[in-house]
C-alpha cells in the first residue's frame, strides 16, 4: 500500500487482563482511520506464564487461547474466538494482519528427560572439548490440556539443541545435548548465538522442520493472516527461514509479507542476513534506531550523517523503520528509549520520508501508564500528514550538524500534497531549501512546530527556520479547487471505510458475537 504504515498494536507493561484482542476489534476502523495499513500483533499462542506471559515464553503453538493449559484458557491477551475476531475486523477495516511469531525456543516443559549434556561457556559454544554428564531437562511437552487437537506432535530430546536449566541440579548453565551442534547460520555474537533463552529448537532436526511448516500452514489458514513479524530472526538458522516462507507462500499462493527482529547495530550484518535468506523477509532497521537515540540525548551528535550506516539508507525496500518498540521501552532487557522531546523529530524521520516502510509504537500513540509516559502529541498530526501530503520527489538537505531538513513536491494525484521539514537537536538556524517546480511560488503554513509562514519563490527555493530543539513541518497552503478534490476523497475513503464496518457489524450479529 502507497504510504503504508504498521503499528505495533501492544506494549509490554499492558495489564494482563485479556483484553486487547477486543480492543483491537473495536478499534480497528479507527486505527485505520489514522492511517494504520497493518497491524503488529503480539504472539497469540499460549505462554509458560499463563495469563501473564506476554507471549514470548511460548508453550504451545496451536493453543491460541483455547485450551486450559498453564493455569488458563485465555492468554494475556484474550481468547482464540476474541483472536479470530480481532483479525476479522481488521481486515473488515482495510488492514493487514502480522501476528508475532517465536520460533527460536520453548519454555514451560511437562517432564523431565535424562539426556547426556556438554556443559560449556557461554562464549565458547560447539565446544567438543566440554565436559560431558548427565542433566535432568524439561524437555518433553506434551500438552495434555490439548489432548492431541489439531496436532499430535509431542516435543522431546531430539527436537531441542540445548537448554540453560538442569533440573536434577538445579543449576543454571549451558547445556548442549550430546550428538546436536548449534546452527552455524546465525549470528556470531559470542561466537555462536544460536542459543538465547529457554528449550532451544532444532530446526535442524528434520521432524521439527516438518512440524513446523505443518504448524505454520494450519496457523495462517485458521487465523487468515497476512504474513509475520518474526522473532529473534539472528539466533534461527536463517536456512530454515528461508525454506519455511517459501514453503508458506507456495503452499497458500499469499505473499505472506515478513519482516525480522535482528538485533543488531551494523547495517553489513543486516544485509549479509537479507542476501543469505535471499531477501524472502524484510528487518527492522535497528542501526537507525540506535541513531535517533543518540540525536535526542547527545547534543553534539552530527545530524548530517543520521542516515548513514542504516538499513534504510543501503535496502530501503527491505527496511521497517521504528523510533521504539516494546524491548527498548525503560525497564526492558534492550532498553534504549529515544528521549520524549525527540520524538516528533524522530517519527518525522522515518513518516514523512520516501523510503521505508515505517512502524509506530503503541506506547508512544496510547502512552504507557506503567511508567507515566503519556502519548507523543504529534504523532496524530504526523500520520495525517503522511496521508495527505507525503508524496513525491524528496530532497534531502542534510548538510549540517545540527540542523537538518527536506523537501517533498507532492504528486497530482493527491492534490494539495508536499511539505517541507525541518529539525534539529541543538542550535536554531535557517535552511534554504527547494520544494520543486510544481510548488514554485506557494505560499507555505507551519503546522507543526509554530514555525513563521514562507513564501516560496518563482523557483522553488524557500528559507525556513527552526528554533533550538524543534521540529517544524510546512505544506503548502490549498488552492480552492485542491481543497475540494481531497474533501472528495477523503469522503469516498470515510465512506468506503463506513460501508466495511457497516458489514463487519452486521457479519458479527449474525454470528451473535458481541464486539
Amino acid at each position: 500500500m502507497q504510504n503504508g504504515i504498521m503499528l505495533q498494536s501492544f506494549e509490554w507493561y499492558l495489564p494482563p487482563d485479556g483484553t486487547l484482542w477486543r480492543t483491537l476489534a473495536r478499534e480497528a476502523f479507527h486505527l485505520r482511520e489514522l492511517g494504520f495499513t497493518a497491524l503488529w500483533l503480539p504472539p497469540a499462542e499460549k505462554g509458560s506464564g499463563g495469563r501473564n506471559d506476554a507471549g514470548y515464553g511460548v508453550y504451545d503453538l496451536y493453543d491460541l487461547g483455547e485450551f486450559d493449559q498453564k493455569g488458563t484458557v485465555a492468554t494475556k491477551y484474550g481468547t482464540a474466538a476474541e483472536y479470530l475476531r480481532a483479525i476479522r475486523a481488521i481486515h473488515r477495516a482495510g488492514a493487514q494482519a502480522l501476528p508475532d511469531v517465536v520460533l527460536n525456543h520453548r519454555m514451560g516443559g511437562d517432564e523431565m528427560e535424562q539426556v547426556p549434556v556438554c556443559c560449556e561457556d557461554f562464549e565458547r559454544r560447539n565446544d567438543d572439548s566440554a565436559p560431558v554428564r548427565t542433566a535432568g531437562l524439561m524437555t518433553r511437552l506434551t500438552f495434555p490440556g490439548r489432548c492431541g487437537r489439531y496436532s499430535d506432535f509431542i516435543w522431546d530430546a531430539s527436537c531441542f539443541t540445548g537448554t540453560d536449566w538442569d533440573a536434577l541440579r538445579k543449576e543454571r548453565g549451558l547445556y548442549r545435548i550430546q550428538g546436536k551442534r548449534w546452527a552455524e547460520d546465525v549470528d556470531r555474537e559470542h561466537g555462536n548465538y544460536d542459543y538465547l533463552m529457554g528449550l532451544d529448537v532444532d530446526v535442524q532436526a528434520p521432524q521439527v522442520r516438518q512440524e513446523l511448516q505443518r504448524w505454520g500452514l494450519w496457523f495462517v489458514r485458521r487465523t487468515g493472516c497476512d504474513g509475520f513479524r518474526l522473532d529473534a530472526v539472528k539466533h534461527i538458522s536463517a536456512g530454515f527461514f528461508r525454506e519455511w516462507l517459501d514453503a508458506l507462500r507456495r503452499k497458500t499462493g499469499r505473499e505472506l509479507f515478513s519482516v525480522g527482529e535482528y538485533w543488531h547495530h551494523d547495517a553489513g550484518v543486516l544485509t549479509g542476513y537479507l542476501d543469505t535468506v535471499g531477501e524472502q523477509m524484510s528487518l527492522f532497521d535497528v542501526p537507525l534506531h540506535f541513531h535517533l537515540r543518540e540525536a535526542g540525548c547527545n547534543r553534539f551528535y552530527d545530524m548530517a550523517h543520521l542516515f548513514d550506516g542504516t538499513l534504510v539508507g543501503c535496502r530501503p525496500h527491505l527496511a521497517v523503520t521504528f523510533v521504539d518498540n516494546h524491548d527498548t521501552q525503560p525497564g526492558q532487557a534492550l532498553e534504549s528509549w529515544v528521549s520524549g522531546w525527540f520524538k516528533p523529530a524522530a517519527y518525522g524521520l522515518i513518516l514523512l520520508r520516501a523510503f521505508g516502510y515505517p512502524c509506530v509504537f503503541w506506547g508512544d500513540l496510547m502512552g504507557i501508564p506503567h511508567n507515566d509516559f503519556g502519548p507523543v502529541s504529534a504523532l496524530p498530526l504526523l500520520l495525517r500528514l503522511r496521508r495527505l501530503n507525503a508524496y513525491g520527489e524528496e530532497r534531502d538537505y542534510f548538510d549540517d550538524a545540527d540542523v537538518i531538513g527536506f523537501t517533498r513536491s507532492g504528486d497530482a494525484a493527491h492534490p494539495g500534497s508536499g511539505l517541507v521539514f525541518l529539525c534539529t537537536n541543538a542550535l536554531a538556524g535557517d535552511k534554504r531549501m527547494q520544494v520543486g517546480s510544481r510548488l514554485a511560488g506557494r505560499h507555505f503554513r507551519c503546522v507543526l512546530g509554530g514555525g513563521a509562514d514562507v513564501q516560496v519563490d518563482g523557483e522553488g527555493w524557500g528559507t525556513f527556520h527552526v528554533d533550538e530543539q524543534q521540529t517544524c513541518v510546512w505544506v503548502p497552503d490549498v488552492t480552492g479547487s485542491e481543497r475540494m478534490a481531497r474533501l472528495l476523497a477523503e469522503a469516498r475513503r470515510k465512506a468506503e471505510l463506513a460501508a466495511r464496518r457497516a458489514g463487519f457489524l452486521v457479519e458479527s450479529a449474525l454470528r451473535g458475537e458481541k464486539l
